[in-house]
């Protein structure tokens, strides 16, 4: 089992990865997907952000995969319709 310190580390990695893409994305994306990917996104927030510290990790790191997966999905997508 990982350590919460690797959880926390790889959470903020895709973070990470999910910022960089969109900044560096310049064309329109679907409205709906950003939508889901901004619930995750938040919904892992408001749960980290707890002021009891009473967080679930399990939920925060579902979250963000999930929001992970739904723009790097996306662009898989749009990659193919070019």
């Amino acid at each position: 089992m990982q350590t919460k310190a690797v959880r926390l580390r790889r959470i903020q990695h895709l973070a990470h990865e999910i910022m960089d893409e969109m900044n560096l994305t310049r064309e329109l994306k679907q409205l709906d997907t950003l939508r889901l990917v901004i619930d995750n996104l938040s919904r892992a927030i408001g749960d980290l952000s707890d002021p009891l510290g009473d967080y679930s990790l399990n939920y925060i790191e579902e979250k963000v995969e999930t929001a992970h997966y739904l723009i790097f999905e996306s662009k898989k997508k749009r990659q193919f319709q070019s």
